[in-house]
């Protein structure tokens, strides 16, 4: 009789939790981030059909290849990333950009760096295959 009781309230108790939550989730305003301007969406497209995902992350999501570049522009000044993008690395083909797409980049680079802080060298990783940040 007393672990039915037990057992009652527990669940009582995580279902009242759970519900609390949920409401406190669906009831909060989310945080609104200034949209990017039309030169950064054009750069996030051109990301996306250069496929540097494949090769680069964005808040540590992407290759491994090449760099995590959520912040490169805190990093790095404009002209070192047109330096990068002109002539490419060793690693890194030269696409042969345009200066108009090289600017495209840039303007995709600046406003990445004002939604968020990455740094994958921080990361723990757990032994369930699923990374956090400190």
């Amino acid at each position: 009789m007393q672990t039915t009781r037990y057992k009652f309230v527990v669940f009582l108790s995580l279902l009242l939790a759970f519900l609390s939550y949920s409401t406190a989730l669906y009831l909060t305003e989310p945080q609104q981030l200034q949209p990017p301007n039309e030169a950064a969406q054009k750069g996030r497209i051109l990301w996306q059909q250069k496929n540097c995902i494949s090769c680069h992350q964005l808040y540590g999501l992407g290759g491994h290849l090449g760099p995590d570049l959520t912040n490169v522009f805190a990093k790095r000044s404009g002209a070192y990333i047109e330096a990068f993008l002109q002539s490419g690395t060793q690693v890194m083909p030269d696409y042969n950009l345009t200066k108009e797409e090289i600017e495209l980049f840039i303007e995709f680079f600046k406003y990445t760096n004002t939604t968020g802080v990455a740094d994958p060298t921080t990361f723990s990783k757990h032994i369930d295959g699923t990374i956090s940040q400190p």
